[in-house]
């Protein structure tokens, strides 16, 4: 049984609240982060341990995990929910075709039919969206809209005067087992860079978006509706800017230059 009283506390709410009230307070209590698959681990999707990690253990996760866990906490609710796979394409060149390794989820309640991604780290939708293409959608200061491009619907933020892709997704929903291969793809895969780097992301209630990533080098990021501002940062300051600014405390700096769980630092 899914545990949804632990799960509302830990997103500080209680009794039975809406969709978006717990989208928006998901989004918003838990971070994005891929610390795991940085370090080696394996990922489970099984419910227990999602809800044991970013639940019990106040850890955070990565799409997969975070849309599943939202999908069992409205199920939980009493909501009917689908799953589909699609393609980042968030600094994408435009020729480079992704393979779907981000999940997103369609939401059915009371004759409506909601998108909802509390999985796209610090630069995605803070709230769901009506399923399918339609118009803007103003949410804390930021403008998303979805749009059809030839079969897949493509979710889009405006940045400055340009529309830019996040991603794209056939809306044709998957079962589980396809979920799972691409979370095995995603946490294994020697050129996944869920594998070969670090990102950790968290969102204000008032739409900011903080990211700690390595892709490129390794910097502290701000983004708001105004504009992005970055700090490059050397490996030494991580673990203490897990603890301080994304609420994760308790990790390390291993020898190798990865993040490691305290408890599982080598001892000298």
């Amino acid at each position: 049984m899914f545990e949804l009283d632990a799960y509302l506390e830990r997103i500080g709410l209680d009794g039975h609240p809406s969709i978006e009230r717990v989208h928006r307070a998901h989004l918003t209590s838990i971070p994005f982060e891929n610390l795991d698959p940085h370090q080696g681990l394996a990922v489970s999707l099984e419910v227990e341990d999602l809800e044991r990690k970013l639940v019990s253990e106040r850890r955070g996760g990565y799409c997969f995990e975070h849309n599943l866990l939202l999908k069992a906490a409205l199920e939980a609710l009493g909501a009917e929910v689908d799953m589909f796979l699609a393609r980042t394409r968030l600094d994408a060149k435009p020729d480079m075709v992704r393979p779907r390794s981000h999940l997103v989820l369609r939401v059915g309640e009371n004759g409506a039919s909601w998108h909802a991604d509390v999985g796209f780290g610090a630069r995605g939708i803070l709230d769901p969206m009506p399923f399918g293409a339609g118009p803007t959608q103003k949410q804390s200061g930021w403008s998303f809209r979805v749009v059809q491009d030839g079969s897949e619907l493509v979710v889009q933020r405006l940045a400055g005067d340009e529309w830019i892709d996040l991603y794209g997704f056939l809306p044709e929903p998957v079962p589980l087992i396809d979920v799972e291969i691409s979370n095995w793809w995603t946490f294994t895969h020697p050129r996944s860079r869920f594998v070969t780097g670090l990102i950790v992301g968290v969102r204000g209630d008032d739409g900011t978006g903080r990211l700690l990533c390595d892709w490129s080098e390794l910097s502290l990021s701000e983004h708001t509706p105004a504009g992005t501002s970055v700090t490059p940062l050397e490996r030494e300051a991580i673990p203490e800017l897990l603890a301080t600014r994304f609420s994760l405390p308790g990790f390390s700096l291993g020898a190798d230059g990865h993040i490691v769980r305290a408890a599982d630092a080598p001892r000298a």
